[in-house]
């Protein structure tokens, strides 16, 4: 998150697709600024607001039981089963040569691969976003593609989504720029179709995971959960104000990203664009997840809150240049015993109420003028916070890394102003252009064995 309402790379490279989407030179798909934490827009001819009792605008679909993984197509991978189902190399199915852009070395892999069944999207959409949740020990690593079928029956290519290892010693991890069919193309971690306005969409997509290793290992990567969320949410300035019901507050740890300053700058310039890590790391402990000295011991030990410095680096994307990137942030998360991490898009806060009541904190992604959030103290092109509970008055109570310490972390926000900065798809920065608001987009995490209560949670907003 930076403090100034600058045009990202994100902005100027999707507004450069359709320039003729939104006047005034709106992205069609992400728009974010330099630090990575995206706020993005689905371009749609219907401009009207949608409140948070209308019909679902998100389907979002995970394979993660053992018949899911049987029912794909296996190259070289097999099931296994047990208390967290997943897929692993079994006989690779053969070898290839990467060369890390990020590096310059080539290197010798052995792969398998799994290709996920066909999967019909109940909202045909004009983004799609994949999130995974993996082991990758040393000398191993995993890349996501996603490939799609238009509403008029004809197919995009495959897309990378994300190459992907949970260290750095190994391949640099990276998302792929430069992706496009000319109707559709891949913006650091979304799929957006280039011009929704032509009514165009995606009906259906399947999903194929490459699991890599170094030749002569029997190492391997364990992918427990791949899926994505595709979602149609119309333009809009503005969303129906949603009635309070709830009053509760999590105890989530807090950590500002602001006491980071200048620490690490060769990840996205250090701690001041570091909202995405330092909130995940919040929610993180709060489920207990927790790094060992040894993990932590290439931190400056003067540094205070050294995990904070280490959840940057291990979700920062080499090419994107930012820690920003949604998927690598979930799959962070998932690299923390028992616990998963989903990317998706909320409706209402009435939502976020349901999972806080279930014990289960958000992650929420917004952007606005300094105006528009009493309280904040600043205006921003995309910020990550953590929402933790919500006031008897039913104001938002969350934890905000852009904070000058820990202690400041915890803010109370008002209902609708909140509510209105995190759904709306569209919004004029402060030069007056009409630029993108992020649609509801958030990274949920949530332990692998749930509750009753947690999983009929997470059904209610749409992820299983």
């Amino acid at each position: 998150m930076t403090r100034a309402e600058q045009p990202s790379r994100r902005t100027v490279l999707s507004a450069a697709v359709v320039v003729a989407a939104v006047a005034g030179g709106a992205a069609p798909a992400l728009a974010s600024d330099r630090t990575g934490q995206n706020a993005d827009r689905t371009a749609d001819p219907a401009a009207a607001d949608v409140g948070p009792t209308a019909a679902r605008q998100v389907d979002h679909r995970s394979w993660t039981t053992f018949q899911d993984w049987r029912d794909g197509t296996a190259h070289g991978v097999r099931a296994v089963d047990g208390a967290r189902p997943g897929i692993v190399i079994a006989t690779p199915a053969g070898r290839t040569d990467y060369r890390d852009p990020h590096t310059g070395t080539t290197a010798t892999w052995e792969y398998a691969t799994w290709t996920g069944p066909l999967h019909r999207l109940a909202v045909p959409a004009t983004e799609v976003i994949a999130s995974w949740n993996a082991h990758t020990p040393a000398s191993t690593w995993l890349q996501v593609e996603l490939k799609g079928t238009y509403s008029d029956g004809t197919d995009a290519p495959w897309y990378v989504m994300g190459r992907w290892a949970a260290g750095d010693q190994d391949i640099r991890r990276t998302s792929v720029d430069g992706q496009t069919d000319g109707r559709s193309s891949i913006s650091t971690d979304t799929f957006a179709i280039n011009d929704a306005a032509t009514g165009l969409r995606l009906s259906a997509y399947r999903l194929r995971l490459t699991l890599y290793r170094k030749p002569g290992t029997r190492r391997t990567p364990t992918v427990w959960r791949v899926g994505a969320m595709g979602s149609d949410v119309p333009d809009r300035f503005t969303v129906p104000a949603s009635t309070p019901g709830l009053d509760r507050e999590l105890t989530v740890p807090r950590y500002s990203q602001e006491i980071h300053t200048g620490q690490y700058p060769q990840y996205d310039n250090g701690g001041e664009a570091w909202c995405s890590p330092t909130s995940s790391q919040m929610i993180v402990e709060y489920w207990g997840g927790r790094l060992t000295p040894a993990q932590l011991s290439w931190v400056d030990p003067s540094y205070a809150d050294p995990q904070v410095c280490h959840a940057a680096r291990y979700t920062f994307d080499y090419q994107y240049e930012g820690c920003g990137n949604w998927p690598f942030n979930a799959a962070y998360a998932a690299t923390f015993k028992d616990l998963q991490g989903v990317v998706t898009r909320l409706g209402s806060l009435t939502d976020l109420e349901t999972l806080i009541a279930a014990g289960i904190p958000a992650i929420t992604s917004q952007s606005f003028l300094k105006t528009e959030l009493t309280g904040a103290g600043y205006g921003t092109a995309g910020h990550l916070m953590t929402v933790i509970g919500f006031t008897a008055a039913g104001d938002v109570i969350a934890n905000d890394p852009f904070s000058a310490s820990d202690e400041a972390v915890r803010r109370v926000y008002n209902r609708r102003e909140f509510e209105n900065i995190w759904l709306r798809t569209k919004r004029h920065n402060a030069a007056g252009t009409v630029v993108s608001g992020t649609g509801g987009v958030c990274y949920l995490y949530f332990p692998a064995h749930l509750t009753a209560e947690q999983r009929r949670a997470l059904a209610a907003v749409g992820v299983r």
